[in-house]
């Protein structure tokens, strides 16, 4: 298991790009597959960035591990409580509409992932994802 931590700014978002790079490095994953692994990350790192922690900057931990076939990516931090499964599917002819900016990124989330579970433990919100993903030789 990896782990990572970054303070709650934009500018560390270059460090959680690496490290899923690294977590994700001699696995069998299209580039069409990393490309949803890490906008779904990173789509989850920018809302805790930008709400989680409204006054102050605060801590991201991101941990990463295989486990039967998957590539498991949990976010914690302790902001603001914050179920993303409560988000409602957008509705695009409205977003297209009022040429919306935001408020797609958690609903990509869900949806390019494979399991999106939520919980709040120790004051802290605790995002678990997962996507599957080919084990080749190089990753056992």
């Amino acid at each position: 298991m990896n782990e990572l931590k970054v303070t709650s700014e934009m500018a560390e978002l270059d460090k959680i790009r690496g490290f899923l790079k690294e977590n994700l490095e001699g696995l069998n994953i299209s580039e069409k597959e990393y490309y949803k692994i890490e906008v779904s990350l990173l789509e989850i790192c920018i809302n805790i960035i930008r709400y989680a922690y409204p006054r102050e900057k605060g801590e991201i931990f991101l941990k990463a591990w295989l486990q039967e076939g998957k590539i498991f990516l949990e976010i914690r931090d302790m902001g603001n409580p914050f179920d993303p499964r409560e988000i409602q599917k957008p509705d695009m002819k409205e977003f297209l509409k009022n040429e919306k900016r935001v408020g797609l990124g958690i609903f990509l989330s869900r949806k390019f992932m494979d399991g999106f579970d939520y919980k709040r433990e120790n004051n802290q919100n605790v995002l678990t994802m997962y996507k599957k993903v080919k084990l080749t030789k190089e990753s056992v």
